[in-house]
């Protein structure tokens, strides 16, 4: 079963490795890893999708991950409500005569387009991995030269508080 666990860390060097380490040292693979600065100075998060078999693992993963120098906070965010994102960048062998009917795939996708030769375009897709799956998918027949995709970072919906119903007096 795939989880999502994000981990808030000072930025420090070293950090990443100490954590891909313990990661590795359990027995964990690591399927996406993304890392970024956040919204403070001098602390970055981290979000690793992996394959867990065992929900005691994870646990465990959670509590020893915790304790490592420099890690602020650990969170499984797998059952929540969460934003997930990821980019794929994807360049299609695509002649003239077929752009058209490839860009009219791309387009439910909001994907744009972002360089263009010859025969080729590059597009860039941004969403859930799902979504990027099924883009590629679809591209395959056309013929993918080269992919790369950024992996996927991810953070929990604020709750969605509903208005108080308005009393009026008439």
């Amino acid at each position: 079963m795939k989880r999502v666990i994000t981990v808030t860390v000072i930025n420090q060097s070293g950090v990443l490795n100490r954590v891909t380490g313990l990661l590795m040292k359990r027995q964990f693979n690591i399927e996406s890893i993304t890392v970024g600065h956040t919204e403070q100075e001098g602390i970055s998060k981290m979000t690793f999708i992996v394959n867990v078999d065992d929900e005691q693992k994870i646990e465990q993963l959670v509590k020893q991950v915790s304790k490592q120098i420099d890690v602020l906070k650990v969170n499984d965010i797998t059952d929540k409500s969460i934003v997930m994102r990821e980019l794929a960048v994807v360049k299609v062998v695509a002649p003239p005569n077929l752009r058209a009917e490839i860009n009219a795939i791309v387009e439910p996708f909001r994907g744009s387009i972002i360089d263009m030769g010859k025969n080729v375009v590059t597009y860039q897709i941004v969403g859930d991995p799902e979504k990027i799956d099924a883009f590629i998918e679809l591209m395959k027949p056309y013929g993918i030269k080269e992919l790369t995709r950024t992996g996927v970072t991810a953070f929990v919906r604020e709750a969605q508080v509903k208005p108080a119903p308005h009393l009026s007096i008439l």
